[in-house]
């Protein structure tokens, strides 16, 4: 069974950190390129960031890089995004991805998403 499981979301000010983390199974962690995105209110999802499996080779949203860190422990099947500075346009549903990544990152499985609001 594919899972993927957010965890980490939360209220928070402008200028303060979070961490998410996003638990997978064993099945698909081993052999994914994990990734993050998000959606806003009223916006389409967009791309967040990804890693690979070997290597940890790690892309990002252009606008995002510097805030955003992505990482893995392949240890605890488990992909986690650091946050820091965030501002309220960050406020979005977060989610988690297995996929892989060519030119561009191709998600399979999603998580059900985790809530990161940021007050002003």
């Amino acid at each position: 069974q594919v899972q993927l499981v957010e965890s980490g979301g939360g209220l928070v000010q402008a200028g303060d950190s979070l961490r998410l983390s996003c638990a997978a199974s064993v099945r698909i962690f081993g052999s994914s390129t994990m990734g993050w995105f998000r959606q806003a209110p009223g916006k389409e999802r967009e791309f967040v960031a990804a890693i690979s499996f070997i290597g940890g080779n790690t892309y990002y949203a252009d606008s995002l890089k510097g805030r955003f860190t992505i990482s893995r422990d392949n240890a605890k099947n488990t992909v986690y995004l650091q946050m820091n500075s965030l501002k309220p346009e960050d406020t979005a549903i977060y989610y988690c991805a297995a996929g892989t990544y060519y030119s561009d990152y191709v998600p399979y499985y999603w998580g059900q998403g985790t809530q990161v609001t940021v007050s002003s």
